[in-house]
């Protein structure tokens, strides 16, 4: 038979109505059990997308060609797990997590990375940044980065700080003087001072200082001196002088307000003060009485009273090295060659006393000296002949008054 003839049979029985039913029934029934079991071949995958999980069936030999079929394009720095190139097993979970980029500000310097971590740490790590332990992470290192995807970070430096009298190296991320202080838990008194301004920038190397200033009210009793008074007494010899009352400080209590810096005083005001003890005036007595010696040579002979001891004798010119012509007693010695006059220790005899010297004759004890102490004596003459002649000896004295 021919195809043709056959062809010509099919559609005729086509034609009858019970035979298309059956016919478009069958095929339609053919065509769902295809697809029940196209569809029964299918692998069920779970895939879970940045936490959240979907089940699907699919065809796909590997995990790439699953997310091509389904439309997901991975990035360079997103991250699946397993590989892109692992095949394809059923019920696998297949994890996909995208990239986020994630601005990072170190001290206002801003950069940028692309990362699949959530941990602020992990992602500086991540970026080869390294934060030390004076540094300041706004976000915290331990914190996940927050919906703003940025992290800000101030880069710690070394300023000195000096507190009072106290110098130390410290670490600061602060921008300005008032922050620095309050980071480093800095408490200003009433007085205190900043040798900065509050608002100035601070940078590395710079140097704080913060004066301590104390205002203190010190009370203290201090002597008062007590004044001189001199009074002339012609009963002592000119150029003598007595202590008649002797002084006495006074005490007087004062109030002062005292201002220190850095526990060095630099400010003291006297605010009140309270006499406790008046002063006691001293009173001197001045000698005005000027002696006078005009005994003649010639009377040698010893008198009958007096105070008699021996004494060793020198002789001494007004004209000698260093002499100014007048005595201790402010006798002039150069102006009566006759003057008989001698230098004493006045502990032993007292100056104005008149004595009798063996060898001299009469004369008044008017002057003093330095090498004449004790029982020793000096007598004046005019010429170094005459103290040459004198020489040194002991000799017979006695003291008239």
């Amino acid at each position: 038979m021919s195809k043709k003839s056959m062809k010509s049979r099919f559609l005729g029985s086509l034609r009858s109505p019970q035979t298309r039913v059956r016919f478009f029934s069958l095929v339609l029934f053919a065509a769902v059990i295809s697809f029940v079991l196209y569809q029964g071949t299918k692998s069920p995958v779970v895939i879970k997308v940045n936490g959240e999980e979907q089940q699907v069936f699919t065809h796909a030999n590997t995990v790439g060609e699953l997310l091509q079929a389904r439309d997901i394009n991975i990035s360079e720095y997103d991250k699946v797990t397993p590989s892109l190139n692992t095949k394809i097993v059923s019920r696998m979970t297949i994890e996909w997590e995208q990239a986020k980029e994630v601005i990072i500000s170190v001290d206002g310097n801003q950069s940028s990375v692309w990362t699949t971590e959530s941990l602020v740490k992990n992602i500086l790590e991540e970026a080869n940044i390294e934060v030390t332990e004076h540094d300041q992470v706004l976000q915290g290192l331990d914190t996940e980065v927050g919906a703003d995807n940025k992290i800000d970070i101030q880069k710690a430096f070394q300023v000195t700080l000096v507190d009072g009298l106290e110098e130390r190296q410290v670490w600061s991320t602060s921008t300005t003087v008032a922050n620095f202080l309050k980071q480093q838990e800095i408490q200003l008194g009433e007085f205190d001072r900043v040798e900065k301004e509050l608002e100035d920038v601070i940078t590395p190397e710079d140097k704080i200082a913060v004066v301590r200033v104390e205002k203190v009210t010190d009370v203290v009793e201090e002597s008062v001196d007590f004044a001189v008074e001199k009074k002339n007494d012609s009963s002592l010899l000119k150029g003598k002088e007595k202590v008649v009352t002797k002084g006495a400080d006074g005490k007087v209590s004062r109030t002062y307000e005292v201002v220190k810096e850095n526990g060095k005083v630099i400010e003291k005001t006297l605010k009140s003060e309270e006499v406790v003890k008046e002063p006691t005036t001293k009173v001197v007595a001045v000698g005005t009485k000027v002696v006078t010696a005009s005994v003649s040579r010639s009377n040698t002979e010893a008198p009958a009273n007096g105070k008699e001891f021996y004494v060793t004798a020198t002789a001494y010119t007004p004209y000698c090295n260093g002499c100014s012509g007048y005595s201790a007693a402010g006798i002039n010695l150069r102006s009566d060659e006759n003057l008989k006059l001698i230098a004493v220790d006045p502990n032993v005899i007292p100056l104005g006393t008149k004595v009798w010297v063996e060898g001299y004759g009469y004369a008044v004890a008017g002057d003093t000296g330095g090498s004449i102490k004790g029982n020793k004596i000096d007598v004046l003459v005019q010429t170094k002949q005459q103290a040459y002649s004198w020489g040194r000896k002991q000799v017979r004295i006695k003291v008239l008054n």
